[in-house]
């Protein structure tokens, strides 16, 4: 049986048509292993910190303390007041044009740690419009300080163990 026109000329047209619709995905597969390259090896050099924080649960409930000192920082919009939560506020730094006073704020927690020395603990609570900087600042003063060693600049714990609140209105 001998075919038509019309069907040797519709089989020399899908003949001519295949494969122009198929869909090229070599260029997609070279751009991922690159993306993957690229992605491993700048993971290798990135180096996180991670500090562990004390964040109060929503439904947990007051355990009782021993007596002693509870030291409390609170970050207001004018200034930085260390606190006891049994007796109120012990220093209070006001804020300068340049900025929270982080210094004084270090000189004064030395003093409180030589005089508490077992201490380990403190709440920082912030006020609703402090930027994240400031708390990163202020958890770096209250954790550690530095002072001239024999090999360069030596770290001294001061309070590692933080807790974060917000500020009392």
């Amino acid at each position: 049986m001998k075919a038509s026109k019309h069907v040797k000329r519709v089989r020399r047209h899908h003949l001519r048509r295949r494969g122009a619709g198929d869909l090229n995905i070599i260029p997609m597969i070279d751009m991922m292993v690159i993306l993957v390259f690229f992605l491993i090896f700048t993971a290798v050099f990135s180096r996180t910190s991670i500090l562990e924080l004390n964040l109060p649960a929503a439904n947990a409930s007051v355990p009782e303390l021993p007596q002693g000192l509870h030291l409390e920082v609170i970050v207001r919009d004018g200034a930085i007041d260390v606190s006891d939560q049994a007796t109120g506020v012990l220093k209070s730094l006001p804020k300068a044009a340049a900025g929270y006073d982080l210094g004084g704020l270090a000189e004064y927690l030395k003093l409180v740690k030589a005089r508490f020395p077992d201490n380990q603990d403190v709440t920082i609570l912030l006020a609703p419009a402090i930027p994240y900087d400031v708390l990163v600042q202020v958890m770096d003063t209250v954790r550690v300080y530095e002072v001239p060693g024999s090999q360069g600049w030596a770290r001294v714990e001061l309070f590692p163990n933080i807790s974060v609140g917000d500020a009392p209105t």
